[in-house]
């Protein structure tokens, strides 16, 4: 991973305790940012950078493309909708209650671990797989750090364990029935709406298919089901064996596989 630390103001000649801190957690470069622009510091490091603010931690990815920071834009409506009774689709697929545990094989953002969380509270446990390093250690920041005025969106992001593995050998090392819920939420390229944090993810997230291995592996691993989110006209809900909870008024599917029946 080839990435410099720096500060947020242009002008800053200091680098703080943070940016220090920051760089020796991912082996990387801290630099002064002076009077220096991103693009240019881009250009004389042949590196990503990553900006330590005062308020959020963003990754500018090497050759340009969207920000990518931390913050829990989708997590945050839904959260509020349960609080009012509501139903949310991604809780009603996973069937996700007080207690339940779950492996989000795929954490991105972090919106659906966020809303896992909530759901199966204290006595519940999220852990949150992540490829990249670089976007591992950003929303991990992120969840122990955001502070919102609804305590139990706080809460719930302070208890998601995120780990930086590929779902694919980290589901290998698994005991049998070791979750409840083992979730997929692939990066699909049909074109279904995208919020702006998804569409920045997109150029860095990792885009390993989906096997019948790795399903079998995640059966092996779940004491109850194994859920894919995906697009509606995704061919990976039949070709695995999932049922496709249809949505008419959205793209995106999630499909369910009971296991131990």
């Amino acid at each position: 991973m080839n990435v410099v630390i720096t500060t947020a103001g242009k002008g800053n000649s200091t680098l703080n305790e943070e940016v220090y801190r920051t760089a020796k957690l991912l082996n990387a470069q801290p630099i002064v940012r002076g009077t220096h622009s991103i693009e240019a510091l881009m250009n004389q490091y042949e590196a990503d950078i990553l900006v330590i603010g005062k308020k959020r931690y963003t990754w500018y990815p090497l050759g340009g493309g969207e920000p990518v920071f931390f913050h829990p834009n989708g997590a945050m409506f839904r959260l509020k909708r349960l609080l009012k009774g509501e139903l949310d689709s991604f809780v009603v697929a996973t069937g996700l209650s007080e207690g339940m545990s779950i492996i989000d094989c795929t954490l991105g953002l972090g919106a659906d671990s966020i809303v896992a969380s909530h759901s199966v509270g204290e006595s519940g446990y999220v852990r949150s797989l992540e490829v990249h390093p670089l976007l591992a250690f950003l929303v991990q920041h992120g969840l122990q750090t955001y502070e919102s005025n609804v305590i139990e969106i706080e809460n719930a992001m302070r208890r998601v364990n995120v780990v930086n593995a590929n779902y694919h050998n980290y589901l290998q090392e698994l005991d049998d029935n070791s979750f409840d819920v083992v979730y997929f939420d692939p990066m699909f390229t049909a074109g279904a709406i995208e919020s702006d944090g998804i569409k920045a993810i997109k150029q860095v997230a990792f885009y390993e298919p989906i096997t019948n291995e790795i399903i079998n592996q995640a059966k092996r691993v779940a004491r109850k089901r194994v859920v894919l989110k995906d697009h509606y006209r995704s061919s990976r809900f039949e070709q695995f064996g999932f049922v496709q909870q249809k949505r008419k008024t959205s793209s995106i599917h999630f499909g369910v596989l009971e296991v131990n029946e």
